[in-house]
């Protein structure tokens, strides 16, 4: 695949959004290529852990064969929240690279910022603000058309 890896999970978050769902994209990458990827499912599974990177991180479990995937990176387009960034610590992913900012809800630069915490056990690389203008424009165009609706 030739799209950069943060490009892919763009495309996958205009994906997410056709769905109704908020744009978040989530890319895996081990060994220069994809192993999994995903977008937010939460409206459509009805399910609050249906975020990008658990539906991702859950592929890549299980094509690895373990609930550890040491040697893998992440690409998301939104600043994980708390719940996501501990998993990403629980899976032992060795990069997280991210797009927008979330000072609202974010765990990793914003808010509980997990990867601070002494009970965290394993801290990625952590990469914030790659894509950010064309990550936060997808987003706030999202949310700008909810307003609207509603």
């Amino acid at each position: 695949m030739n799209i950069p890896f943060m490009q892919y999970a763009i495309e996958l978050a205009k994906s997410a959004e056709i769905g109704g769902e908020v744009p978040v994209g989530a890319v895996i990458v081990k060994d220069g290529k994809i192993i999994a990827s995903a977008h937010n499912m939460i409206e459509n599974k009805n399910d609050p852990t249906a975020h990008a990177e658990i539906i991702a991180i859950r592929s890549a479990c299980e094509i690895i064969g373990s609930p550890r995937i040491i040697d893998c990176d992440l690409y998301v387009t939104l600043e994980p929240c708390p719940m996501c960034a501990q998993a990403i610590s629980f899976a032992r992913i060795r990069r997280l690279y991210f797009g927008a900012y979330d000072e609202k809800n974010g765990g990793v630069e914003n808010g509980a910022r997990i990867f601070t915490q002494s009970g965290c056990n394993h801290r990625p690389e952590v990469y914030g603000g790659m894509n950010e203008s064309e990550c936060g424009e997808l987003l706030k165009g999202f949310f700008r058309g909810k307003r609207i609706v509603s």
